[in-house]
């Protein structure tokens, strides 16, 4: 009796605390946005209404629509770049060559070590080759965005990797006919979208604040334009900036649901296949793999 007692109150002081961290965390993210919402909804006089002109005028400018636009071109070509150069080759290095496997993440990882600004001084004369010969686009930043997320898609991709067993699934895939990109793609990908999704919202998230690389290298991108906005228009700027931490805060909204949505189908197309629920832990093991080959057993 004396055992559940104690168990009982420490339940409650757990969740006590949970619960006050929970609060001052959020109030540790909600105070600074709504102080940005409170100034940039600000009247130009002492008692004037609150007025919402300065987010109307986020698209009256045509140089910030432009510096949007070229920074979302940006984001996406990163996120699709980083994947497609990271995903296949984490997959293969954990599977044919697990020796690479400590070279491959001292190489992803080593950015975090050099600053933007030295990063700069080595891309300069690169930059200045690509403007004299293929011309000065915006979205030739995205060779130097891809060095800089190289470390955080590699983390998250490898926490999805290590989630599954690799091994075994493309073993079961293998057996079964399927070539190397069969593999990848139709068995590997889908049982990690999770962690792809993420990887792509954390490219989106760090072009989208990028700052040193895109003013050192003289382009124009959100950050560099809401600096310039800044200079003449505080109001306008901060609304904008808060714009831009709410697309990201809905796009996680969209990517998570996205992510919930796929690994509910996956549950109900094994389902409609006939895979019975798992009763223990071992048929749940088990049972990972028959929903994922199906598509392949039935093209064979």
């Amino acid at each position: 009796m004396a055992s559940v007692t104690v168990r009982a109150r420490a339940q409650r002081r757990d969740r006590v605390v949970r619960a006050v961290l929970l609060v001052l965390f959020g109030l540790f993210f909600i105070v600074p946005l709504a102080a940005l919402a409170e100034f940039s909804t600000r009247g130009t006089g002492l008692s004037a209404p609150r007025t919402l002109q300065y987010w109307r005028q986020i698209t009256e400018f045509p140089d910030l629509v432009a510096a949007i636009i070229a920074s979302l071109e940006l984001a996406v070509l990163t996120s699709v770049l980083a994947l497609l150069l990271l995903l296949p080759t984490m997959i293969w290095v954990r599977l044919r060559l697990p020796r690479l496997a400590r070279v491959v993440e001292f190489l992803c990882l080593l950015p975090l070590t050099v600053p933007a600004i030295v990063l700069v001084v080595g891309l300069g004369p690169i930059y200045r080759w690509l403007d004299g010969h293929i011309g000065g686009s915006i979205l030739t930043l995205f060779f130097a965005y891809v060095v800089l997320v190289l470390p955080f898609v590699y983390r998250t991709l490898d926490t999805g990797l290590s989630a599954i067993d690799v091994r075994t699934l493309s073993e079961a895939a293998r057996s079964l006919g399927s070539s190397w990109p069969t593999v990848m793609l139709r068995v590997i990908v889908p049982n990690m979208v999770a962690a792809v999704l993420n990887a792509a919202l954390l490219c989106v998230a760090i072009v989208m604040g990028e700052f040193t690389i895109a003013n050192l290298l003289q382009y124009v991108n959100l950050q560099v334009a809401i600096l310039q906005l800044g200079q003449a228009d505080a109001s306008l700027s901060i609304a904008t900036s808060l714009a831009s931490l709410v697309f990201a805060f809905l796009l996680l909204l969209v990517l998570s649901f996205a992510g919930r949505r796929t690994r509910r189908g996956g549950k109900d197309s094994s389902t409609a296949a006939g895979t019975a629920p798992p009763t223990s832990a071992a048929e749940s093991h088990d049972a990972m793999s028959p929903p994922v080959l199906t598509p392949i057993v039935e093209e064979i």
